[in-house]
């Protein structure tokens, strides 16, 4: 992996491009997320037609279905499933620790059960990073623990060292130069804590540094005082990627703050569930409002949702739980995050990010029509 700091503008926000084994990608960009190898919903052909550059894999999800040897003699993630394009895999730590009902951590690895069957499974580090070389990821996620929000002091610390073991435990265990590896930074909500994590991982020379632990609970105002001071912690060289995050207006304050990726589960599955981003804020086309509405989801957006649907018709289509509703609004949500994306590189480039960022708040302030 090679990435070029492009530039940055007066505001602090930063223009790049990573060179990964499946392409290019322009920062800063929004990963899709595509679990079980699928972003829910979307052809790869769609995902393509509104600017997805890379998508996000889920190391736990694929090694319990359909299992990473699978995949392996399949040709790999990117053949299994037909994309061509880069793809992060997720350690499947987080949801090691949220979704198993049991699990049992220890300096080794940790012990889960499966939440498809019951059955019980061991990871660590070693075994998480041979998954997604067989995966064939271009970027990989290093295994780490990530306390709850409502953890004490004490659990955060060892939490957070223990995943600093396994970084290093994690780099050792690479086997390939096809795959990058990056590290992520916990730490809670305790500035010493992060700072310690940032600078442990930076001594040991990874590709590219998360930030892991944020959006998990925690007040909006106390997620944003850690990316007060969290980005200057990391490498100007490397890039930053801010895990799990968030609303269109968080990736605007992200980038804000020197972030470069993101991921986020919330454009397809607010979709699912009838929700809509337009650069008003949100809509939700299960209200009876919009049953005679002849306007599409936003008149300034080109998706194909907009250009040929109306709102009237997507609120019969989820009203009546037809699937093509379901499809129709995750794409519009996605394109809605991609083309937000493109438009914050635009103003970058131009120096006129701070413009952007007034003009797009203040966007979200008028009342959605």
């Amino acid at each position: 992996m090679r990435f070029e700091h492009l530039h940055t503008d007066p505001s602090g926000a930063r223009r790049g491009r990573l060179h990964l084994t499946h392409g290019v990608v322009e920062t800063p960009i929004f990963m899709p997320v595509g679990t079980q190898a699928t972003v829910k919903a979307m052809t790869v052909d769609e995902l393509e037609s509104i600017g997805a550059q890379i998508i996000l894999g889920n190391t736990y999800h694929l090694y319990l279905q359909p299992g990473h040897e699978r995949i392996r003699t399949l040709g790999g993630l990117h053949d299994f499933m037909g994309w061509k394009r880069p793809i992060l895999t997720d350690s499947g730590g987080f949801q090691v620790f949220s979704l198993g009902d049991l699990n049992t951590v220890t300096e080794e690895g940790v012990e889960f059960q499966s939440h498809r069957d019951g059955s019980r499974h061991f990871l660590d580090p070693e075994k998480v990073i041979a998954i997604q070389e067989a995966l064939g990821s271009d970027i990989m996620m290093q295994l780490d623990e990530c306390p709850p929000y409502e953890a004490d002091r004490d659990r955060v610390a060892r939490a957070t060292e223990r995943s600093l073991r396994w970084a290093e435990r994690s780099k050792a265990a690479i086997t390939t130069d096809r795959c990058s590896l990056f590290g992520i930074v916990q730490g809670g909500m305790h500035e010493d804590l992060r700072r310690a994590s940032a600078e442990a991982l930076v001594a040991m020379d990874l590709e590219g540094y998360a930030i892991g632990g944020l959006s998990v609970g925690e007040p909006k105002e106390t997620m944003i005082a850690v990316l007060d001071y969290m980005p200057d912690c990391l490498p100007r060289e490397k890039p930053r990627y801010l895990m799990g995050v968030g609303k269109p207006e968080d990736l605007v304050e992200a980038v804000a703050r020197g972030i470069d990726m993101f991921d986020c589960v919330m454009p397809t599955r607010n979709a699912r569930n009838g929700q809509l981003f337009t650069r008003h804020g949100p809509i939700n086309i299960k209200n009876a409002r919009f049953k005679d509405d002849p306007n599409p989801v936003d008149e300034t957006c080109g998706c194909e949702t907009c250009r040929r649907y109306s709102r009237a018709y997507l609120h019969h289509l989820f009203r009546s739980r037809e699937i093509l509703g379901m499809r129709l609004m995750t794409l519009h949500n996605l394109s809605h995050y991609l083309t937000l994306m493109t438009a914050i590189r635009s103003a970058i480039e131009e120096n006129r990010f701070s413009e952007f960022r007034k003009a797009f708040h203040s966007d979200l302030e008028q009342p959605s029509t």
